[in-house]
């Protein structure tokens, strides 16, 4: 590093945080911002469209020196206009959805960043003076509206140096904050001894980071894959390959997991500042979540405060957890959500969902705005969940039925509106009526036009009614028509566009992403590096197309430490699961398997099925035949509250933790003693993909045995048989991509449930003949060397030789 520190800022990064003002509106990120696909599309048409003096995309920089360090400010001016007579305008292009009729002046923060653009040019080119265009077009209706402004260099020098003595003392701290972060993560060691293939984990991870690639990682339980991979990266981050960490998740509980494992750094000697994301709805301290300053006190004013409450926080605390910004947000009287959000500019390591990277709708605009990159890492855990979080994200899907209930609700208060959501909902009978129960369109052309003229006439009463009493049932409907008409501009070879009946009778109209591949990809493009990491990230071949389709890619196995004498693999060879076997002979078979392998000793099982009815009917049967005094029988509900959770949880162990920290990492935070009581057993009926069958750690004698009855597949219907197309027709599997491949990542996050320590010892049952078969077999981890094959006559004597009894 140079012998001067030098701090690094984005131009719209500086005007955002510096120029605040104002309240929070719930509308703000509808008009001011630009959307992600079509405001690209606006900027490059209106600059395909400019002369041979338009020089479109300028990057520029400036370093502003202090005594002690520098900061550089960056950017890239949308266009550069160098006329004949030497007289240079500043482009600014800004694709928004408000009527253009209603937008008087220029947003401050669009204006300031333009003038920071103007400012640097000038200064770099000697312009005494030099002009601002700010560029407003209506991504609907591509309407176009100028302002103007001509400036002096004095004038927007005396304007900059203002801006900048604002934003010194957070430099200033910045500055200290990252030595004091470099020189700790130079003295940082491994916080434990490292167990067998954890070292050669942690370097594979560092070596990703160094070459700027992609890593995936199939790590079994006991790996250690959180410290192996967080450890490396901040390294990385240490000897200056990037500067923010994201570590990603599907679950709370693994991000739970995730700020343990900083922790455990930081009382190691490690100075890191971690922000953990929580859910607006979850944060919020009002009753109702309505962001505006008439409904909410903490938005009342927000902007006037919030940077007094960051920097108490900043120089406070390291480790800004829901409680802590909570806590704070309360003392200054501030949006503890947008707070959370405004700390992850200062933040070295942020641990959120998965939406905040790739969700076009949620993405954190501060980072990640196209065409920009940073000097980001992405630690993706639970990567096998991110496939069809991926396709849900960047798909789109609308009802006939909404247009219907719109216009009923909009009847008599806008003729217009009731005009253009009827116009939509021809079109929507027209399409339903030919599609019949199923069917696959080719294009949706003459809908979407209808529902962009919509949505422009929606935009404009949302800004003239703000008063009305549907403007909240209509804002919320614009926002999805707004989703879907994105999404209908990313349209390519990736999507399939169908309708269907459902099965309420409704009709369905989806935009449908069966490869999210290059959507994700475009996300993790914007960092220097990704990795990818699950227990269950099998095969890898699978993910690794579906999450980048890049071919270079890294890939690897980390090895188990644990002992496989201490885990029983079986599989019962005369039973199935198949629909065709279903019934009342089958739902007593498996039920007696499960008596037979559970009475052999007493102790905690949890019995996986593919669906509620199936394990209903089992469980009916279970309770009817087999029911023991010695034996409590759980079974899960089709939706429960957290509450009703953790009550589950309870009967298993007093407190249940994700699979993700280093066990001897949690070892040193949380010291347990379970006594389990084992003159009786505890059977829990529940569901494979569901909430007690990935996520949660039960370690030691909490589960001795999981139970797995059948393979998983996810249920046959139009969805599933679209993707087993589009891949048998790109030279692929088609079945194994749709069902086998998604339907084995559930049997095996079920049966990764038992064995969480070196200590443990329990049992794997799989209860389906076709788990015999080569196409699962070869799906099996590494590590499940001796199988065992059994039958219902000889399940309890092989079972009893593996416990010894």
């Amino acid at each position: 590093m140079d012998s001067r520190d030098q701090i690094h800022i984005s131009v719209r990064t500086l005007v955002e945080f510096i120029l605040r003002g104002g309240s929070i509106d719930n509308r703000r990120k509808v008009s001011p911002e630009n959307a992600m696909q079509e405001g690209s599309r606006i900027h490059r048409m209106i600059q395909r469209k400019m002369g041979a003096e338009y020089q479109a995309e300028v990057p520029l920089k400036l370093v502003v020196a202090y005594d002690e360090f520098d900061i550089l400010i960056d950017g890239r001016a949308d266009g550069i206009i160098s006329e004949q007579n030497g007289q240079v305008t500043v482009d600014e292009i800004k694709g928004i959805y408000k009527d253009l009729a209603y937008l008087k002046e220029p947003y401050e923060v669009h204006l300031s960043q333009a003038k920071c653009y103007a400012y640097i040019y000038a200064k770099d080119h000697n312009c005494n003076e030099i002009r601002v265009r700010m560029t407003y077009c209506n991504i609907d209706t591509e309407e176009i509206k100028y302002f103007h402004f001509c400036y002096t260099y004095e004038a927007l020098s005396h304007w900059f140096k203002r801006i900048m003595d604002e934003y010194r003392k957070w430099a200033e701290f910045e500055r200290d904050w990252k030595n004091a972060r470099r020189e700790s993560i130079r003295r940082l060691a491994f916080p434990f001894p490292y167990r067998k293939g954890q070292k050669e984990l942690a370097s594979q991870v560092y070596r990703t980071i160094y070459h700027g690639k992609r890593l995936f990682i199939e790590a079994p339980t006991g790996a250690g894959k959180t410290l192996s991979t967080v450890f490396p990266a901040v390294k990385a981050v240490g000897e200056g390959l990037a500067d923010k960490l994201f570590y990603l998740t599907a679950k709370t509980i693994t991000g739970t997991v995730a700020s343990e494992a900083f922790s455990i750094l930081r009382k190691a000697g490690l100075s890191y500042k971690t922000v953990s994301i929580t859910a607006k709805e979850k944060v919020c301290f009002m009753e109702e979540t309505e962001c505006n300053p008439l409904a909410c006190v903490y938005a009342d004013g927000h902007y006037d405060r919030i940077n007094d409450a960051i920097f108490d926080l900043l120089t406070s605390e390291d480790e800004y957890s829901r409680e802590t910004i909570c806590k704070y947000a309360e003392k200054h009287k501030v949006c503890p959500f947008e707070m959370c959000l405004d700390l992850t500019l200062f933040a070295d390591a942020v641990i959120c969902d998965y939406n905040y990277v790739f969700d076009p709708n949620v993405y954190l605009r501060r980072f990640f705005s196209e065409g920009v990159r940073g000097d980001y890492l992405f630690l993706v855990d639970e990567a096998h969940n991110l496939v069809e979080r991926g396709r849900e994200m960047y798909s789109a899907v609308l009802y006939k039925e909404q247009f219907l209930e719109m216009k009923r609700k909009v009847k008599g208060i806008s003729s217009i509106l009731e005009k253009a959501i009827d116009a939509c909902n021809s079109k929507m009978l027209k399409l339903k009526r030919e599609c019949g129960e199923f069917c696959v369109f080719e294009s949706i052309e003459s809908f979407a036009s209808a529902l962009a003229r919509a949505a422009a006439k929606m935009d404009k009463w949302l800004e003239e009614d703000e008063n009305s009493a549907v403007h909240r049932e209509v804002f919320e409907f614009y926002m999805e028509i707004r989703h879907f008409l994105s999404i209908y501009e990313c349209l390519d070879s990736n999507y399939v566009i169908y309708g269907e009946m459902t099965e309420e009778k409704t009709f369905k109209l989806k935009l449908f992403c069966v490869h999210p591949a290059a959507n994700l990809r475009a996300c993790t493009d914007k960092g220097k590096s990704t990795v990818f990491f699950s227990a269950t990230l099998l095969p890898v071949r699978y993910y690794m197309n579906l999450l980048s389709g890049e071919e270079t890619d890294y890939a690897v196995y980390a090895e188990s430490s644990f002992d496989e004498r201490n885990r029983g693999v079986f599989i019962g060879t005369d039973v199935s699961s198949r629909y065709t076997r279903r019934g009342p002979m089958e739902y007593y078979n498996i039920a007696s398997y499960i008596h037979c392998i559970t009475r052999v000793r007493r102790g905690n099982y949890m019995v996986f099925f593919p669906s509620h009815g199936f394990m209903r009917a089992v469980y009916e049967v279970y309770c009817e035949y087999f029911s023991e005094k010695q034996v409590d029988i759980l079974m899960q509900e089709t939706s429960m509250s957290e509450r009703a959770r953790e009550e589950f949880l309870g009967h298993f162990q007093s407190s249940a933790f994700s699979e993700h920290i280093d066990e001897d990492a949690l070892r040193e935070l949380i010291h347990m003693e379970i006594e389990v009581e084992e003159e009786k057993s505890l059977v829990g009926f529940c569901v494979m993909g569901g909430i007690f069958s990935e996520g949660i750690d039960l370690k030691n004698d909490s589960l001795i045995g999981a139970v797995v009855v059948g393979t998983g597949f996810p249920q046959v219907c139009h969805e599933r048989e679209l993707l087993k197309d589009y891949f048998d027709s790109h030279g692929l599997n088609g079945f194994d991509y749709a069902y086998c491949f998604p339907g084995m990542n559930k049997v095996l996050q079920s049966a990764g449930r038992v064995i969480r320590t070196a200590q443990d010892r329990g049992i794997v049952v799989l209860l389906d003949e076709r788990f015999m078969e080569n196409r699962y077999r070869r799906l099996f981890p590494r590590e499940w060397n001796n199988i065992c094959y059994i039958s219902a006559e000889s399940a309890a004597l092989h079972v009893q030789e593996f416990w010894g009894v």
